[in-house]
């Protein structure tokens, strides 16, 4: 078996793959290499995966570790007859890692964790003063698997919680343990759900209509001093109605594990902000990468055996 890696980000893949597919090739694909090998199976590694590079490369399968699958031109990939795969968060644990990440860059946010530091630097006891989460409406926006993973620990700190999605309260079955139907609003009514919201918590996928779906509108409709909490991806918040609320205050800070081109530049002006940020590291766990990388591998071998394949995007 042969796997091509397209794009070199998530060195911890390579490690896990070897481990559950000692017998496979494992193969770098680099964007502006000349000639490119044909492979059995394509990973989309943060690169993207067009018509050229399936022409070039031949895969059965089009197989993401993981579950986002926008890089990937999936018309292209339908029109000559490679399917196009990924691993559910839920059956892995990479929602809960998602979402540990997220109440990670919540709590370092709140309480105001790098000025402690300093603090410990400089031998000052009992400073900063910090925020509590407990009590704090805080609004997650996805309610998928990551953003059930999210209320679910939001509602041990006590939290005030509530959701978005884009269907009705009833299509999410996992809800209804978590928060009742008048916390829960559809994507139209954004703006009034963040009316009294603390904390905006962004889950969900990357889509054309989630593309830039939180900006300054989304912002101003926010009570001052909020904090913005992106583990989904970079794009679906507005970067420069993120920067502009951050430079004004309205924005008390923003914990981010996605950006909108990875890695971002340590040089980017955001990060001159009150912001918390990780190299998108949210599912990147020995135990989630275990699990993925074994449902992996159980989808490339049924590839090459040419029986049906678990989790095939539509």
């Amino acid at each position: 078996m042969i796997i091509g890696l397209c794009g070199d980000g998530f060195p911890e893949v390579r490690r896990s793959l070897r481990a559950v597919l000692p017998g496979a090739e494992m193969v770098d694909i680099g964007v502006a290499e000349g000639h490119v090998p044909r492979v059995d199976v394509l990973v989309p590694l943060g690169a993207s995966i067009d018509a050229e590079l399936m022409d070039a490369t031949r895969p059965r399968l089009i197989q993401q570790f993981g579950v986002g699958l926008q890089g990937v031109d999936r018309a292209a990939a339908r029109t000559r007859g490679i399917p196009v795969a990924y691993v559910p968060g839920a059956d892995t644990g990479n929602s809960i890692a998602v979402a540990e990440l997220a109440i990670l860059h919540l709590l370092t946010l709140l309480r105001r964790y790098p000025a402690a530091q300093r603090s410990i630097a400089e031998r000052r006891v009992g400073q900063p003063s910090g925020s509590m989460l407990a009590g704090k409406t805080v609004t997650v926006v996805g309610t998928g698997a990551i953003g059930t993973a999210v209320l679910t620990r939001l509602a041990a700190f006590d939290a005030v919680t509530a959701a978005v999605g884009h269907r009705s309260y009833d299509d999410y079955p996992g809800l209804t343990e978590l928060l009742p139907p008048d916390r829960y609003r559809p994507i139209g009514e954004l703006a009034v759900a963040l009316a009294d919201s603390h904390i905006l918590v962004v889950c969900c996928r990357l889509t054309e209509d989630t593309r830039g779906l939180i900006g300054a509108e989304e912002f101003a409709s926010m009570p001052p001093g909020g904090w913005l909490i992106n583990v989904g991806r970079g794009p679906i918040v507005d970067y420069r109605a993120l920067l502009d609320a951050l430079r004004s205050g309205h924005l008390a800070g923003a914990g981010l594990d996605v950006a909108w081109r990875e890695p971002i530049d340590p040089a980017d002006p955001l990060l001159r902000e009150n912001v918390s940020i990780t190299p998108h590291i949210g599912g990147v766990t020995e135990e989630s990468y275990t699990a993925m990388a074994t449902a992996f591998a159980a989808n490339a071998t049924k590839a090459l055996a040419g029986q049906p394949l678990s989790h095939v995007a539509d």
